[in-house]
């Protein structure tokens, strides 16, 4: 599973990083999410999909 934060949508809600910190990191300048990790680890699947379900946006892209 792959995930991305797509940088135009993402409005630094901050959901993300609380559901899954170990793959999404904010932005000390704007609060705005990326994705620290692209290839997700099995056991972290849930939370990412938790944070995708979670972004008011819709700003997190799973593949």
């Amino acid at each position: 599973m792959k995930v991305r934060v797509d940088p135009d949508r993402c409005q630094g809600h901050t959901l993300c990083a609380m559901a899954a910190p170990e793959v999404f990191e904010l932005s000390d300048i704007d609060g705005h999410a990326t994705a620290i990790v692209e290839d997700v680890p099995a056991h972290l699947e849930e939370n990412v999909h938790e944070a995708a379900r979670s972004c008011p946006e819709q700003a997190i892209e799973i593949s």
